[in-house]
């Protein structure tokens, strides 16, 4: 649906419900207003003729209908009421619009407050239809002699509403006329304000300059004529070192970033390629090229920088890339060795043996599957041990998991992703301890229990051990006694953090040059710390 036939519709819309709501709101408000009206116009009416002195007498006379009956009609004329009826104690008529129900009771049943000395306004139906009527009671001193009834039949007031309704109506109309009128000439304008584009194009257009902007590696900075960014993506925040939050179009690119020569471009039209500039002590590649619009008038300019870094990090990546390779190519080489094996047993019609050597291998990696599914029944946590397993296997580690280790009475409230945070990171560590030495025998250990009232992880390794000026210091984020990785420093500061979400606790020894054993203690339920005992 197009833009304008959407602003038509939806004003059109807005309109008639607005128009319904106006309507029925001003219906009700009209029709009590005209209620109250009416109905305090009957009761003050009837109260004036209970206080007439006439009629007051009347009462007293043999044939009070002959004295009554013409100042009530007299008044009814006056007043334009539908009925006006006075009647005696016993609710017996002294006055009627009809002069031949006079003598006869009145009906209605609505006289009883009155006879009580009150004054009422009520809602009821006579013998000439529905009606709102005001009553008064008639004294003769203190005491209730008569009633005097005013009233105004429902359907008059009805049509009084009726004719309130059907001009609101007709301006209602006369709105939603001109309402289409403006919706049309708004959404014309708007049409050609934006070139003729629907706002899903538009839309579309935002958002694919978005993507292409933050899929873009290098910075990206534009600005007009007057030197105001105009465009800046979140590369170019994190090189100025701004936050994503913080608003920098509509600032001058010399409050952001100096020397740039931006508007050197804009002045000169003239590209430039491959420029170095400094950037918060960083050296960065920057292109500048000018932008036209379609009379080739110079609007703005727009510069890309790009860390000139980049290219040492790509071949530290490179490095890393060729030392999994060599990993690779020694795994691979391992298992050239044992199916030439294989081939050279079969060659030499040693089938015995070759069969004994096939299930030699397939017994000891089903025995440890097998083990492993009965004492750490959790899938996840035994999936990512047998992970493990296979990582130890291509460093060339000696990876065992203690055949005393059970992990089945494993509570449900405790977070699978915390124990795989614990045990990956001690396991990773002690990898990268037993690489560092100079041991011919690289061996690392797993023992898990859940005896006890807690649930025990136990890591070692012949690993060059720690420091002990270190001691207090491992589990601080960020601190590391490596230089070959990024991110080192950080795994034991993960796992003292997920120990402590789960209200456990970790304790350590090391000897120097012997090894380390990490223990981990995890209550099954809030209050049982220490209540185990830890494997030595």
């Amino acid at each position: 649906m197009r833009l304008h036939t959407k602003l038509m519709l939806g004003i059109s819309i807005l309109i008639i419900v607005l128009g319904t709501i106006i309507e029925f709101t001003f219906k009700n408000i009209m029709e009590t207003n005209l209620k109250n009206e009416i109905g305090y116009k009957a009761l003050s009416v009837a109260e004036t003729l209970s206080n007439m002195p006439e009629i007051q007498s009347a009462f007293s006379t043999e044939n009070p209908a002959a004295i009554i009956q013409p100042i009530a009609e007299k008044i009814r004329k006056d007043v334009e009421a539908e009925f006006i009826v006075i009647g005696n104690r016993n609710e017996i008529r002294y006055s009627h619009p009809n002069p031949t129900r006079i003598g006869q009771r009145m009906v209605g049943g609505d006289n009883e407050q009155v006879f009580k000395g009150e004054s009422v306004i009520s809602e009821s139906t006579g013998t000439l239809g529905p009606s709102l009527r005001g009553k008064a009671p008639i004294f003769s001193g203190e005491k209730v002699i008569g009633v005097v009834s005013v009233g105004y039949l429902q359907t008059d007031i009805e049509k009084e509403v009726s004719k309130i309704q059907k001009k609101i109506f007709v301006a209602t109309f006369i709105i939603l006329i001109g309402g289409l009128l403006v919706a049309l000439l708004i959404s014309l304008n708007i049409k050609r304000a934006i070139f003729g584009l629907e706002p899903k194009e538009i839309a579309w257009m935002y958002q694919e300059k978005h993507a292409i902007l933050e899929s873009i590696h290098e910075s990206i900075i534009a600005i007009d004529t007057n030197g105001r960014i105009t465009v800046v993506n979140e590369t170019a925040h994190t090189i100025l070192k701004v936050p994503i939050s913080t608003l920098l179009r509509g600032k001058r690119i010399e409050e952001v970033l100096e020397n740039t020569h931006l508007l050197e471009v804009v002045h000169t039209g003239q590209a430039e390629y491959d420029k170095e500039i400094i950037i918060f002590g960083e050296v960065y590649l920057a292109n500048r090229i000018p932008i036209f619009n379609n009379k080739e008038e110079v609007i703005g300019a727009v510069a890309s920088f790009r860390n000139k870094s980049e290219l040492a990090n790509l071949l530290k990546e490179l490095s890393h890339i060729k030392t999994y390779a060599e990993g690779l190519r020694a795994q691979t080489h391992e298992y050239s060795n044992r199916l030439y094996t294989l081939l050279g047993l079969i060659q030499l019609g040693s089938y015995k043996e070759a069969i004994d050597f096939i299930s030699k291998e397939v017994d000891v990696t089903q025995g440890f599957i097998q083990f492993l599914m009965k004492e750490v029944p959790d899938p996840i946590i035994a999936a990512f041990i047998l992970g493990k397993v296979s990582l130890a296997s291509e460093l060339k580690i000696q990876f065992t998991i203690d055949r005393e280790s059970s992990f089945r009475d494993l509570p449900h409230e405790i977070n699978r992703d915390s124990l795989i945070t614990i045990i990956g990171n001690l396991v990773n560590n002690a990898f990268e301890a037993v690489r560092e030495n100079e041991k011919e025998e690289k061996r690392v250990s797993l023992f898990l229990t859940d005896l006890g009232k807690e649930l025990i992880i136990e890591v070692e390794d012949n690993g060059t051990g720690i420091d002990e000026n270190t001691n207090s210091l491992i589990f601080k984020d960020g601190f590391t006694t490596k230089n070959t990785r990024s991110n080192a420093g950080i795994g034991l500061s993960l796992v003292q953090k997920a120990i402590h979400e789960l209200g456990g606790s970790i304790t350590f020894s090391s000897d120097r040059g012997v090894g380390t054993i990490f223990t981990v203690a995890i209550p099954k339920s809030r209050g049982d710390l220490n209540e185990g005992k830890p494997r030595n």
